[in-house]
């Protein structure tokens, strides 16, 4: 009588085993599939409203996404973070905007434009000269005596984050010395052309210009770092393109590009 018990438990085991192994095949072969089954493409166009300071690096990340991605297409609009936050909150067509700083998007957090910024990149300000450094300027003290400074205009990243400089520094610059650009871009022109003889810029777009300029470090003590914020649009036409770039943007292969055209890390 055990016995007979024991044969039908065992037969009733192995009913039940058989069972677990056909659900563990058939659960294998569903995520198998699940893995072969080709991702929906990303597709459509996205504007993305970036700090003129990013052109480069965003350049470079944009052919990058595209490749990855055939059929998505990335615009950009490249300007001062001030600028392209006043043209958003005026209705200009935006789907991502990455700023110079937090001030411009905060602006555009409180007015309910923009979904979870977060941070893409931090950068340092630098001091541009003209090749060979004919004014020889060796710090920040310099250009109190130098012929003509660029600075950034006074709403702009840039030119805050040089006022602030200048003020930790105690360097205060004759006004008449002083000419102003619109962004980081013009500012750093100035110099290049011949306008100016020294700027305040930043470390990525000095090493942008290559042999145009030459960088001369500013010492921590007197640096200011500026945290780059970036956000999808509420309300984008092609959101789900945009959260693409934005996680693209944040992932290590655009990282690294980032980090090569002189960002620091988030």
């Amino acid at each position: 009588m055990l016995s007979g018990v024991t044969v039908t438990a065992r037969r009733r085991l192995g009913t039940a085993m058989a069972s677990v192994l056909v659900m563990a095949l058939l659960g294998g072969n569903a995520a198998s599939a699940e893995l072969r089954r080709p991702r929906p493409k990303l597709s459509g166009t996205v504007t993305v409203s970036a700090a003129s300071s990013l052109t480069e690096a965003f350049t470079e990340i944009g052919a990058k996404f595209e490749k990855a991605n055939r059929a998505a297409h990335i615009t950009f609009n490249f300007g001062s973070s001030s600028t392209l936050e006043l043209q958003i909150e005026q209705g200009a067509p935006a789907d991502v905007f990455a700023s110079a700083d937090l001030t411009n998007m905060d602006k555009l957090l409180a007015a309910g434009k923009v979904a979870s910024p977060a941070i893409l990149a931090r950068n340092q300000l630098e001091i541009a000269v003209k090749p060979a450094n004919p004014q020889h300027v060796r710090s920040i003290a310099d250009l109190a005596n130098v012929g003509v400074v660029a600075l950034c205009a006074e709403a702009v990243p840039c030119g805050k984050y040089a006022n602030q400089i200048l003020a930790r520094a105690g360097v205060k610059i004759p006004p008449d010395r002083i000419t102003r650009g619109q962004d980081v871009k013009a500012t750093l022109t100035a110099v290049s052309a011949g306008d100016a003889d020294a700027a305040i810029v930043y470390v990525t777009d000095v090493r942008a210009a290559k042999s145009s300029v030459e960088g001369v470090s500013i010492p921590e003590a007197h640096n200011t770092v500026a945290v780059y914020p970036i956000a999808t649009l509420i309300g984008g036409s092609h959101l789900k393109l945009a959260k693409a770039f934005v996680a693209y943007v944040r992932s290590s292969a655009a990282q690294r590009i980032l980090e090569r055209h002189g960002f620091l890390a988030p």
